[in-house]
């Protein structure tokens, strides 16, 4: 199991077993996330390198980027479970060959627990997704172009956290072994 794997893992039990700990009463949810919400968030930030690819061919992290659409199915103690999809890539070019360029393109299913800590407008949550990954890499190699295509599973885990300025419209960072290690971006409340 990668590195990566592991600290997904970790980040993901933690904010699952910290959430269970607390003993917070449905009434007192103040989370903008509930049951039959909807949300869109959209980030940018450091890739992941499912491939193994970056480090290969020492081309540094890869840009990522990842769009996600999640509903609130059903309250679950004191959060709500959401269900959703989520695409985006993951790019990297340069290092060991200059015109060297990967990317991977995931189309994923998700879910996650969200959970507000009783803070006003705060909407945390951890999850997993699994899906497909389109992947591929190219590069000459002493005037030889080298091309790999690959269609391969993944799966990961994440674990994020949302900050509504108004009751549509905030701010979104989301950590893990998904498409995106590490994000930034905004979320949009649709319901």
């Amino acid at each position: 199991m990668k590195k990566q794997n592991y600290i997904a893992a970790i980040i993901l039990f933690s904010a699952l077993g910290i959430s269970t700990v607390s003993n917070a009463q449905k009434g007192n949810m103040v989370t903008p996330f509930r049951k039959g919400s909807v949300t869109v968030n959209l980030g940018v930030g450091v890739g992941n390198d499912y491939k193994g690819d970056y480090k290969y061919y020492n081309s540094g992290n890869g840009f990522g980027t990842k769009a996600a659409l999640e509903f609130g199915i059903w309250q679950a103690g004191p959060g709500v479970v959401s269900l959703g999809i989520e695409t985006g890539g993951s790019f990297s070019s340069g290092g060991r060959y200059n015109d060297f360029k990967s990317q991977t393109v995931v189309v994923a299913g998700r879910t996650a627990w969200h959970y507000g800590w009783k803070v006003s407008r705060l909407d945390t949550y951890a999850g997993v997704s699994a899906g497909a990954g389109f992947h591929n890499y190219d590069y000459n190699n002493n005037g030889n172009k080298v091309k790999y295509d690959d269609v391969f599973p993944v799966f990961g885990g994440f674990a994020g956290a949302s900050y509504f300025f108004t009751p549509g419209f905030g701010v979104n960072v989301e950590a893990g072994y998904d498409i995106t290690a590490l994000q930034a971006g905004v979320i949009f409340k649709l319901r």
